[in-house]
């Protein structure tokens, strides 16, 4: 009897680690996800992954211009060669210009014409500098065109009329007889570039003129009802000046106060910044790391309030919510004019990338257009020039890698588990997005926001099978680490090996502070 019992004993001792291996993995797993891919039904706008160019700082000249005289840069018009095809490969879908704060100082007319007859200003807003408006309506629309990206031109509401705004539209996209056109002509552009989209003023309750929400909501309404080609047709969004981060009263005035046939989208501004403290760009502590993501991961719930409240007068999501400038924002880098914007670029900004646009993914029923800020030289930038050199940021290995969302079909995802804790305070380590590409391929991309640790996670794909799974990540082995001039490849994505598939489960290993982009078929 006692030999009966004493041998399953045994047994069972031998047996466990088969036994537990048979076990669910999502058990031992700091994070379990699962992605519903029977449910998919609302598109990723390839709009989301738009881009924002301001007159400030280095971005517009040395960035993207250094005009036809320039031999020892290369150039297409003017125009950088090497940047122009650095960010082809990001696919970029929109361009967001003048501004910004520039845009509610910039007069059209100042910039088109022969340049040498084109008048020169004081830019303001950022440096104090002389603007010579040598690129100017003509020049954009042409870096456009070269990077086969759709324009976003920000009109003057704050210090312009209703009258030079309607002039404006009509001289980019009338196609018939009309002085503007007349004059597109003699300047050199026969055919309209018929751009669509039209912000009507940019942070109109601050640099854009102070106002309330209330007149704000008017002066709209009198922008928009004069935009030459938008009442009826659909093609043409006017975009409303939206809140600054959480003002959901902004957000309340205009949807309540703007009738739904004078409006296609409405813009959020939110930065991951602590206005008294923004700290290096380069050189931060964990605990400022930690702040900075928190910071960040606000972007969740700003888009989901604003969202309720648009739902309540537009429960058929007609009208857009735009997030048209969203990113990090530090302290200059040393020796740099304080109002150029100029900053590097850590992992840490890959880190507010992958989480901010998992998050525009996952929204996407409301969310149909974004714009990083900025993309050269200023801010989270994408690209750093610095006279003929240039590099790429951990910035752009991420919208490079997520370029497989781009008009993609959304997979709804649920995420548990997975807590990155430092001090007393604590976030969720994990962020996810998904979708299904009209191959049938499908992409996940994760983000491990833990600066130290790495996560452990078991991925449930319902309604979906696979046979095979590749990847590649984006990590480094400090989070403060980035590109420079002399190591410009010292963060770069490589193949990911840290995935087993078993026909509906996957389970994935991800390092601490890292994006992983996973290709499932």
């Amino acid at each position: 009897m006692q030999f009966l019992i004493r041998r399953p004993r045994r047994f069972l001792r031998a047996a466990l680690p088969a036994l537990l291996f048979l076990l669910p993995a999502a058990a031992a797993c700091q994070t379990r996800v699962v992605i519903n891919a029977d449910l998919a039904k609302d598109t990723i706008s390839r709009n989301i992954y738009g881009h924002f160019s301001e007159h400030l700082g280095r971005c517009i000249y040395g960035g993207y211009y250094v005009g036809e005289g320039s031999t020892k840069i290369p150039n297409k018009r003017g125009i950088r060669t090497d940047v122009v095809e650095a960010l082809k490969k990001l696919r970029i879908p929109n361009l967001r210009w003048p501004g910004g704060c520039f845009a509610d100082t910039y007069h059209w007319k100042d910039g088109i014409g022969p340049r040498a007859k084109r008048p020169a200003i004081v830019n303001s807003w950022w440096g104090g500098v002389t603007e010579d408006n040598s690129f100017g309506t003509h020049e954009f629309l042409d870096l456009c065109e070269q990077l086969g990206a759709e324009p976003y031109i920000t009109g003057n509401v704050g210090s312009g009329t209703v009258q030079d705004f309607a002039q404006w539209v009509q001289y980019v996209n009338f196609d018939g007889v009309s002085p503007m056109s007349a004059l597109r002509k003699e300047n050199g552009r026969e055919k309209p570039w018929n751009v669509r989209f039209w912000g009507v003023g940019n942070e109109a309750w601050g640099c854009g003129g102070n106002m309330t929400a209330e007149y704000y909501a008017n002066v709209y309404r009198t922008f928009a009802t004069f935009i030459p080609g938008a009442a009826g047709s659909g093609s043409l969004w006017r975009i409303a000046s939206g809140a600054g981060s959480a003002d959901f009263h902004w957000t309340e005035v205009l949807m309540r106060d703007i009738p739904q046939g004078l409006i296609e989208a409405i813009a959020l501004h939110h930065y991951a910044v602590d206005w008294n403290h923004k700290g290096s760009a380069a050189e931060f502590t964990e605990a400022e790391y930690f702040e900075t993501m928190r910071r960040a991961m606000q972007m969740e719930d700003l888009v989901q309030r604003h969202g309720t409240i648009m739902d309540m007068y537009d429960p058929k999501k007609r009208v857009a919510l735009v997030v048209d400038e969203w990113g990090g924002w530090y302290d200059v880098e040393p020796g740099t004019n304080p109002g150029f914007l100029y900053q590097q670029n850590t992992m840490r900004d890959a880190m507010i990338a992958g989480v901010t646009l998992n998050i525009f993914n996952n929204h996407c029923d409301r969310v149909r257009m974004a714009n990083l800020a900025q993309t050269v030289n200023v801010l989270q930038a994408v690209v750093l020039t610095e006279g003929e050199r240039m590099i790429v940021t951990p910035t752009y290995h991420v919208m490079e890698m997520y370029t497989v969302h781009h008009d993609a079909l959304l997979l709804p995802v649920s995420v548990q588990g997975g807590i990155y804790a430092v001090g007393e305070g604590s976030l969720p380590a994990i962020s996810v997005s998904a979708s299904r590409d009209r191959r049938g391929t499908t992409h996940i991309s994760l983000v491990n926001i833990d600066a130290g640790r790495s996560q452990d996670v078991a991925v449930e794909m319902r309604g979906a099978a696979f046979s095979s799974v590749s990847g590649r990540v984006l990590a480094s082995g400090r989070i403060q680490d980035h590109n420079t001039f002399d190591d410009p490849a010292r963060v770069k994505p490589t193949e990911f090996r840290g995935a087993r598939l078993d026909g509906t489960n996957l389970r994935v290993q991800l390092p601490p502070c890292s994006v992983v982009v996973l290709t499932l078929k």
